[in-house]
């Protein structure tokens, strides 16, 4: 008996019947989340929620379809699930954002649902990975922020806008280079520099590895990262058209297409990755200045005298330095050299006491 595509009956096997039927259950439970979601929005984002519940229906249908195809029964649409149920009333009365980073999780975890099934349409799968992506967008109220967006998105991303890593490589290399300087008698300064120039060089690498991944994507995937443009602009507040028309503009140059994404998506500007050799020289010649500011006193004589003076230009200095940060970010000068001051302070006396400590244990 030959069926409505032309497949026979007798080669579907039950294991098929079931996984159909159990695809098809969960293309009708999205459906309905996203309804009762739309129901709860408003403006673009209602908007946003009604196309994902018309996508999961044409998904819906597709299953339904192979059921009949294969002469299995196909289940009548049922009663969404109380996870549905509860997920819809909470963002009816309470809002669409109290309940959308429980909706995302499931859409990650379920993103790749159709790669590997063979049953499935073409680019039902991509379907589903740009599900999570839009979720994960509005998540984060339509900002595309890099390192969300990057990890939830595409896993082979591993930037750190936070500079976490870049901190984190600063602080080994230092402490090895710093003690190492030391030990043989270099300025600190030196030492500074060279750990500058390391963690730089590595932020950096990394920067451009995230571009170079990117430039891939968009050579070997330009559809889908046609499709993330659209999203991010629409999750911006851009209408449909409007985001599909900028987003073909776009991607018309793949240079100009290249920058927005890296820019959009990751959050960079591939033109200002920074230089490990200003940031060396930068750290050399702030470095010496500082530690210039706490000798000096010894310079000019000895003892108690100069250890108060020392300290007195230390607090001045470090008060100095944090009114300056705060007048350049538009803060309180007075507030930001008074907590430099106090963290500086604060350092110190840390330093001085487990320095005591360890000298009397020695002793």
């Amino acid at each position: 008996m030959e069926a409505q595509n032309g497949m026979d009956t007798k080669d579907v096997t039950q294991a098929q019947v079931k996984r159909w039927r159990e695809l098809l259950a969960s293309e009708r439970e999205a459906a309905a989340l996203y309804t009762r979601l739309a129901d709860a929005g408003s403006g673009e984002q209602q908007q946003i929620f009604r196309d994902l519940a018309g996508i999961e229906r044409r998904h819906a249908s597709h299953w339904e379809d192979k059921l009949r195809s294969a002469g299995a029964a196909v289940p009548a649409p049922g009663r969404p699930s109380l996870r549905t149920r509860l997920l819809g009333t909470a963002a009816r009365r309470l809002s669409v954002q109290t309940v959308l980073p429980m909706i995302e999780r499931a859409e990650r975890a379920d993103a790749g649902v159709y790669d590997n099934e063979p049953d499935a349409l073409p680019g039902m799968a991509a379907d589903e990975r740009e599900h999570a992506r839009t979720i994960a967008h509005l998540v984060d109220g339509g900002k595309p922020d890099p390192v969300t967006q990057i990890m939830r998105r595409e896993r082979w991303h591993r930037g750190d806008r936070s500079g976490a890593l870049r901190a984190g490589v600063f602080g080994v290399s230092d402490g090895l280079v710093s003690n190492t300087a030391l030990v043989m008698g270099l300025a600190g300064s030196f030492s500074m520099a060279a750990g500058e120039y390391i963690s730089m060089s590595s932020q950096r690498e990394m920067y451009e590895r995230e571009i170079s991944l990117e430039q891939a994507e968009l050579a070997e995937k330009p559809e889908e990262e046609r499709a993330e443009l659209v999203l991010i602009y629409r999750a911006k507040g851009l209408p449909r058209p409007e985001a599909e028309r900028l987003a073909d503009r776009i991607m018309a140059d793949r240079d100009v297409a290249l920058d927005t994404l890296a820019r959009e998506e990751l959050g960079l500007d591939p033109d200002q990755l920074g230089s490990p050799w200003v940031a060396a020289v930068s750290s050399l010649f702030s470095f010496a200045i500082g530690a210039f500011v706490v000798v000096l006193p010894y310079l000019a004589g000895s003892g108690t005298a100069a250890l108060g003076t020392a300290i007195g230009l230390a607090l001045a200095a470090m008060f100095g330095v944090g009114a300056t940060i705060g007048a350049l970010n538009g803060r309180s000068a007075i507030r930001m050299g008074l907590r430099q001051m106090f963290v500086g302070a604060l350092a110190a006396a840390v330093t001085y006491g487990v320095g005591h400590l360890i000298g009397a244990n020695v002793s």
